[in-house]
């Protein structure tokens, strides 16, 4: 087995990736004949080329039109899950959703969520993958609708539903401005994560860390402009779920990973977690990601190790589910290392 070959076999946990930038174009064009969305190019794969934050989101609002109903969303949850198992041994994933927004601001958030627990438990059985859901606030809603989308959360509780999060355009909306909405989320007994430091100041985990109460940080490249807060997570273990390639095209340089900030960040101690945000969107998947990024900052065994294993030791699982996960993973790294061709 080469060690590319390893990359994608090793298993491995998802903690940022968003469903509704995981369509399939295939299953695009055919939601957009069932529900009779008119796509502006007979192309469907032309609407996935982009080379910017804007070009992306513009992107995602249009694919995400031709979802309608909780069947499409189970359908869509199972086919991410699906090519996340067959693509990079994906074992387990906590996936975002944003509930304000369309196509769920269409359906009931019962029913939408009902048809996306649907898909997921089918993926689980067929699969083997597990799957957990974090709600996301979009930070263009205001402070009262991201207080309104909790509420909701905590009034209509699903065992998969575990957490909530924060996304959408940083720079115009800091998090300070959903502080309300963590503390309910905090009393309900919700995890919370957030998205900071992709195009705003480091000061923003600060801010996720001790006024939202953030367990992890979704992106945070820009963290490393503030050495004493990164000697501070450092030491208090914060996660950062970090996406390659999307954060490549949409902010540094896609064309070079030698260069990409997730190197520092492990240079420079942080713990880390590889996530693919939007897979089908950026051309990705999670076993595209170990191997893009491991082959470009030229890890080897022992980093790629830590990295499956963070990902067990960040996931939101209750203590005995790590514990079996982690020794699990632990068995299947040994194996596969063992099957390893010297190069």
């Amino acid at each position: 087995m080469t060690f590319e070959e390893y990359l994608r076999r090793i298993p491995k946990v998802e903690l940022h990736c968003h469903m509704m930038g995981s369509i399939r174009p295939e299953t695009v064009a055919e939601l957009a004949r069932k529900n009779g969305v008119a796509l502006p190019s007979a192309d469907v794969a032309s609407l996935y080329r982009y080379n910017s934050i804007d070009g992306f989101l513009a992107a995602a609002i249009l694919t995400a039109s031709t979802v309608r109903d909780p069947a499409d969303l189970s359908r869509i949850a199972y086919e991410s899950l699906a090519d996340g198992a067959r693509l990079g041994n994906l074992r387990h994933r906590e996936m975002s959703f944003n509930p304000t927004l369309p196509p769920f601001a269409g359906m009931s958030y019962a029913a939408a969520v009902d048809g996306i627990v649907d898909g997921l438990r089918a993926a689980e059985v067929d699969f083997g993958v597990s799957c957990r859901l974090i709600a996301a606030i979009h930070r263009g809603d205001t402070p009262a609708v991201a207080c309104a989308m909790v509420e909701q959360v905590l009034a209509h509780p699903r065992d998969e539903v575990i957490g909530i999060g924060l996304d959408g355009a940083e720079a115009p909306d800091p998090p300070e401005k959903f502080a309300d909405a963590y503390r309910l989320a905090a009393r309900g007994g919700l995890r919370r994560t957030a998205h900071a430091c992709e195009d705003a100041p480091a000061r923003n985990v600060a801010t996720c860390l001790d006024l939202l109460g953030c367990e992890r940080i979704d992106h945070g490249y820009l963290v490393l402009g503030d050495e004493a807060l990164v000697e501070r997570c450092r030491e208090q273990g914060v996660c950062f779920t970090v996406c390659p390639t999307a954060s490549a095209v949409c902010y540094f340089d896609a064309d070079d990973f030698t260069a990409h900030p997730i190197r520092a960040m492990v240079d420079r101690g942080l713990t880390v977690t590889l996530n693919s945000d939007d897979p089908p969107m950026f051309h990705t998947d999670i076993g595209e990601e170990y191997v893009r990024m491991a082959q470009a900052a030229g890890w080897g065994l022992e980093t790629v190790r830590e990295l499956s294993l963070n990902g067990v030791e960040a996931a939101w699982l209750p203590a005995d589910e790590r514990r079996r996960m982690r020794e699990q993973f632990e068995l299947e790294l040994e194996r596969l290392e063992g099957a390893l061709v010297p190069s």
